[in-house]
C-alpha cells in the first residue's frame, strides 16, 4: 500500500483521480441543475399562467414534458459510441443548417420578441438555432482532429471552419438572434483553442469579431437601445430597456443571504419579465438567497470541471475539440446570463442553461451533456470501471433478492 493509499486524505483524492470521476460528475451536476430549473420555473410561472387564465403548473407541465424528452435523448446519445458521433459531425450540421432555413419558409416561421428563429411543428414549436450548436460542436471537433498537425498554417487553421462557420452564424443571423450567435461564436472558439490554433489567429480574429458585433447593434434599433439603457440605468421607466435589468437586481438584493423563501418572491408578480426565463436566476437569489446563487455557480463550475478533466484525460483528439466546444456553449452561455441578471451586460435574451424554461434549449443542452458524458464513458478505464461497478449492484440485488425469497 502507497502512503498516498494509506490516509483518509489519500483515499479521498484516488476517489478524485477515479477513472469514472468525469462521468460521475457531469451526471450528478446535470442532474440538480435539471431538478432547481423544474423547481424554479414551477415557482417562478405559477403567477404568470393564473393571471393568464391557465392552471398555475402549465409552464411547469410544458417544462417537465421537455425534460422527460431531454432525459431520453441524453441516456440514448451517453450510450452512443464515439466513432458513431464523430460520423454523424457532417450530416449533423448540414440537417441543422436545413432546418434553420426554415423559419423563413411561410406557415412554418415563427417570430417571436423581433427574432425570426422559431418553426412551428405539429404539437409544438422549435428552435432551430439550438440544433446548430450541437451539430456545429460535433462538425468542429471531425474536421480540426483531422487537421490537427497542420493547424500551425494559416490556410488551414481558417479553411474550412470560418467559411462553414459562418455559414451557420449568418443563417442565425439572417433572424435577427445575435445572442445565439454570439454563442456560437465563443463555441468556434474553444474548439479552436482546445486544437491549438496559434494565439496569434485569435487576436487577429478577435477585433473582427468585435468589430463585426459593433455593426450589428449599430444598425438595430432595439439592441442599440439596450446599451443606451445599459449605460444609462439611472434613468429607468416601466417602458425602458433598463426596467427588466433594474428589476432582476433588485430581487436578487431582496434575497439577502438565505432568501424570501420557496415560492415567496415578489418580483415574479408581473414586475419582471421573463421571470421563468432569462431571469430565472434574479428569482433563485430572491427566493432562495446568495446560497442559492452560489449552489448554481458551483453546479456549473463542476460541469466545466468534469469537462475539462475529459479534455485533459481523453487521447482522441476529437473528443477533445469537441468537448471545449461544448464547454464555451454551455458555460459560457450561463455566465452571459448571469451577467446580463446581476448588471455586468446588457440584456441580449440568452437562457440559462439547464434551468430557464424553454424546451429547445433543454433538450439541446441534454444532449451536449449526453455526448460528453459519452466521451467520459470511453476515458481510460472508465468502461471497465463503470462494467464491474454495475456487477457489483446486480448482484447485491441478486443477493436481495435471495433473501427476501
Amino acid at each position: 500500500m502507497t502512503a498516498t493509499q494509506a490516509t483518509p486524505e489519500g483515499s479521498r483524492l484516488g476517489q478524485w483521480n477515479s477513472a469514472v470521476t468525469s462521468y460521475y460528475v457531469l451526471v450528478g451536476a446535470t442532474a440538480l441543475l435539471l431538478v432547481l430549473g423544474l423547481v424554479m420555473v414551477l415557482s417562478s410561472s405559477s403567477v404568470d399562467s393564473l393571471d393568464a387564465g391557465n392552471s398555475p403548473y402549465a409552464v411547469f407541465l410544458n417544462q417537465s414534458k421537455f425534460a422527460v424528452a431531454g432525459l431520453v435523448v441524453l441516456l440514448v446519445i451517453a450510450r452512443t459510441p464515439v466513432r458513431v458521433l464523430r460520423g454523424a459531425a457532417w450530416p449533423a450540421l448540414a440537417a441543422a443548417v436545413v432546418f434553420q432555413l426554415c423559419v423563413f419558409v411561410p406557415g412554418l416561421g415563427v417570430s417571436v420578441n423581433g427574432n425570426q428563429n422559431w418553426v412551428r411543428l405539429p404539437g409544438f414549436t422549435a428552435q432551430p438555432s439550438e440544433a446548430i450548436k450541437l451539430a456545429l460542436a460535433l462538425w468542429l471537433g471531425a474536421v480540426l482532429a483531422r487537421k490537427l498537425p497542420l493547424l500551425d498554417s494559416w490556410k488551414h487553421a481558417l479553411i474550412p471552419v470560418v467559411p462553414v462557420a459562418g455559414i451557420a452564424i449568418l443563417v442565425v443571423l439572417a433572424g435577427h438572434d445575435l445572442g445565439t450567435a454570439l454563442v456560437l461564436l465563443l463555441l468556434v472558439s474553444g474548439a479552436m483553442f482546445v486544437a491549438g490554433v496559434p494565439l496569434r489567429m485569435f487576436a487577429v480574429a478577435a477585433p473582427v469579431a468585435a468589430a463585426a458585433v459593433a455593426v450589428l447593434t449599430l444598425g438595430h434599433s432595439s439592441r442599440m437601445g439596450r446599451i443606451t439603457a445599459f449605460f444609462n440605468s439611472a434613468e429607468c421607466a416601466k417602458e425602458s430597456a433598463c426596467y427588466q435589468t433594474m428589476h432582476g437586481t433588485w430581487g436578487l438584493a431582496s434575497g439577502g443571504w438565505g432568501g424570501l423563501g420557496l415560492g415567496q418572491s415578489r418580483e415574479k408578480w408581473a414586475y419582471l419579465p421573463e421571470a421563468h426565463n432569462d431571469f430565472i436566476f434574479s428569482i433563485i437569489g430572491e427566493e432562495l438567497g446568495l446560497v442559492g446563487t452560489v449552489l448554481v455557480l458551483a453546479l456549473f463550475g463542476l460541469l466545466a470541471f468534469a469537462m475539462i478533466r475529459v479534455i485533459r484525460r481523453h487521447p482522441d483528439p476529437f473528443v477533445q475539440i469537441t468537448t471545449g466546444a461544448i464547454l464555451l456553449w454551455i458555460i459560457g452561455q450561463a455566465l452571459v446570463n448571469i451577467a446580463v441578471v446581476i448588471g455586468l451586460a446588457p440584456v441580449i435574451g440568452l437562457p440559462l442553461p439547464l434551468v430557464s424554461a424553454g424546451g429547445s434549449a433543454l433538450i439541446m443542452t441534454m444532449a451536449a451533456l449526453g455526448v460528453v458524458i459519452a466521451f467520459a464513458r470511453s476515458e481510460p478505464g472508465a468502461a471497465e470501471a463503470l462494467s464491474a461497478r454495475a456487477g457489483v449492484v446486480r448482484r447485491s440485488l441478486a443477493v436481495i433478492g435471495r433473501a427476501r425469497g
